[in-house]
This record gives C-alpha cells, structure tokens and sequence, in this order.
C-alpha cells in the first residue's frame, strides 16, 4: 500500500511528530539529561515505525515536501534577522578561531576516511565519500561528488553511498551534539557567563523587550517573506556566475541588510522576539520533516566495511569536539555550546547544530557568543572551506582521482 499526503496533511503530520517527540522527551529522563533535540526524537520514532510499516506489511508513506526548503530558509532568515553585524565586530575574532577550529577537523574527518577506507581494502573515494562530502556537505555536496566519481573514475554505487552517509550524519548529528557538550558542561561544572550590561550605544545593547502582537507577527512574516523571495531571486540570478551561493545564503543576507539597517530607516523595526519564535517554530519543523521521511530500510542495507567507517567517524568528532572545539573556544560555558554545535554541523546540517544548542540552552542557560559563531560559520563558511580541503585530497596522487 502507498499512501500519498499533500503539503497541508505533511505539515500538519511534522507538526504531529514534534507533538510525539516532545512527549516522550518530557517522560524520558535520559533523553532530557542528554539533551537530545525534541524533532530528533519525534522524527526518528517516526521514521522507525515506518520502516516496521514498510517491512511488515509493505505499507510506504510518501510526503509532499513542498514546504520543507521555505521552512528552512526562514530558518536562516531569521538568523540573518537576528544578527546585528556590531555584535559580529565583537565576535569576529573568535569566529576567526572557530573557522581554524573547522579546517583543522575537516582534514582530520577526511584523514580518518581515507585512512580507514584503504584499511578496509576499499577505494580512497570511498571513504572521502563518507567523510567530509557527506557528513560536513550533506545530501547536495554528496549527491553531487558521487556524480563526478561514477562519471570519472566509474565508482560502483557512489550515489547509494552518499545518500546512505549524509542520512547517517543527519540523524547522529543530532544525537551526538547534546550528550558531548552536557558530559563537558557537568564534568567542569560549567554555568553560563553573566549578561553584560554596556553604556550608551555600545555594540550590546539591546531593544527594550515588547511582547508579541498580531501586528509584531505580520511584519515579521513579511521580512521573512521578502528574504526568501530575494533570496531565490539572487541565487537564480547568480546561478551561472563562476561563484555560486545557496539560496539560504543569500537569504540570510538580506536578512542581515534588513537588521542592520532597521536603526537607519523609520518604520522599519525588526521585533527579534518574534523573529526569534518564527525561526525555532521552521527550524522544529524542518527536521521533523527532514527525519520523519528518512527510508531507514535503506540504511539497513549497509554494508559491514561502511558501518566501520562511519563508527570511525562519530568516535572522530565525538573526541574532537571534546579534546580541541571545546578547549580551542576558551573551555567554558560558552565552548561547550559551541562543542555541541559542532557535532551538529561536523556530521549532519547547520540546523542539526542549532537544535543541539538550542536544547542545551533550554536546559543550562543562554549562549549568545554559541548562537553567533555556529550559525555564521554553518551559514557562510563551512561549505567553502570543505570545498578547499575536498580539492587538496583530491589533489593527492595516491587517490588516483
């Protein structure tokens, strides 16, 4: 049997899975004390009892994705609403650090595949595919490495391969982030640094608080509106350029033109209380959409040499975000926010590491230096600098690429 849902009966299905995940999160103690994301948890029992479904009496439910990217760009979005490019001044140099951080890992998780590829007997591609094409790029950059690999060196399976990691990624991301960065927080007895308070204009300064209307609302879902329309815009119009931007990034762009121009311009206000609630409600809900259609079936079909490459893997972020991340970003609070964000991104997707924080945060405390570094890092610079490093191991002779 084949069931079909459309737009509507998908979102309100995703909204279902939030509602389940959140359930049993509130009556599990050791999903709370791991701070595994609510979506996580709604969308991967979800996904489990649909593989039951699948197996045992051949019965498939398939989703109508078309509200699955808008909700992610709002996600952006609403980061580029929320980031007031003074803050950015104030946390560029630790964004600087963060980056290092990045590029140091993402030669390590490619080191860790390759090594462990050609320790298996298996081709040198096979395990870039299963390291930083997949599990720091996603589905997009593997999908299409695997294309370039069948297409030149005839790589057997390499589409398969990478759908099958970067769902891996996806999945573990989001469980790993929560228990690392909360094992850091109770072993150093970590407690969240007091608010600073500044005089005048100076770069932390916030709006005062004002509650959330109908009018705070509309005006914020027309910003939205207009970033992802201007977005998709530009990333259509730059599409043939030499260098190319998702279409999030653009959208996180203009939303960051909008927030840093609201002070300049009368009427143009940006209510970050109600952009704030806009972008956890898409972010929720994209992954529960994300998770609730992954064909866990699929995974399941692994092969033995691959599950030893991605266990390679998740012990490899696991201790790097302990040992480095969380040192190298300064070893408190804040470090371990971010340690759990890495997780997120270093094996999943940049709102994996959001979900991970922002679990963390619900729990321990607020993280605003964690909620401006791994969301610009994720957003803007991740995907470059895993190009780079992607083409320099390309580059090595021994790969026979």
């Amino acid at each position: 049997m084949h069931l079909e849902l459309d737009p509507v009966e998908t979102f309100a299905a995703a909204i279902a899975v939030l509602g389940l995940g959140a359930l049993v999160v509130g009556r599990v103690a050791a999903l709370r004390d791991n701070n595994i994301p609510v979506p996580v948890v709604g969308g991967i029992l979800f996904a489990l009892a649909a593989t039951v479904s699948y197996l045992a009496f051949d019965v498939q439910v398939a989703f109508d994705m078309a509200l699955k990217e808008p909700l992610m760009l709002a996600f952006f979005t609403s980061i580029g609403l929320g980031a007031d490019l003074r803050l950015l001044a104030r946390g560029g140099p630790q964004l600087l650090v963060f980056a290092a951080v990045c590029v140091a890992y993402l030669i390590l998780q490619d080191g860790l595949g390759v090594a462990a590829a050609v320790g298996l007997d298996l081709h040198p591609l096979v395990g870039l595919l299963s390291a930083s094409i997949t599990l720091s790029g996603g589905h997009g950059t593997g999908a299409a490495y695997a294309e370039r690999f069948s297409a030149d060196t005839n790589l057997a399976g390499a589409m398969e391969l990478a759908l099958a990691c970067a769902t891996f990624g996806l999945v573990i991301g989001g469980l790993l982030g929560g228990p690392v960065a909360g094992r850091l927080i109770r072993r150093h007895g970590l407690e969240p640094e007091p608010a600073r308070e500044t005089v005048g204009d100076g770069p932390a300064r916030e709006e005062p608080a004002r509650p959330i209307t109908s009018d705070t609302l509309l005006g914020a879902v027309f910003q939205i509106l207009v970033c992802l329309v201007g977005g998709r815009v530009l990333a259509a119009a730059t599409a043939d350029f030499a260098f190319t931007l998702p279409s999030f990034v653009w959208c996180l762009f203009i939303g960051v033109v909008i927030r840093n121009a609201a002070p300049l311009v009368p009427g143009l206000g940006v209510h970050r209380a109600t952009v704030d609630a806009l972008g956890t409600v898409s972010l929720s809900v994209f992954l529960a959409m994300a998770l609730m259609s992954l064909h866990l079936w699929e995974l399941a079909g692994l092969a033995g040499p691959l599950v030893v490459l991605l266990a390679v893997q998740t012990l490899g972020m696991a201790a790097f975000a302990t040992f480095v991340t969380f040192r190298v970003m300064g070893g408190r609070y804040d470090g371990a926010v971010i340690a759990g964000g890495h997780c997120g991104f270093g094996m999943g997707a940049t709102p994996t590491a959001v979900a991970n924080m922002e679990a963390l945060v619900e729990r321990y405390g607020p993280s605003p230096q964690a909620f401006l570094v791994v969301p610009l890092m994720g957003a803007f610079f991740i995907d470059l600098l895993n190009a780079l490093v992607i083409q320099g191991y390309l580059a090595m002779p021994f790969l026979g690429y």
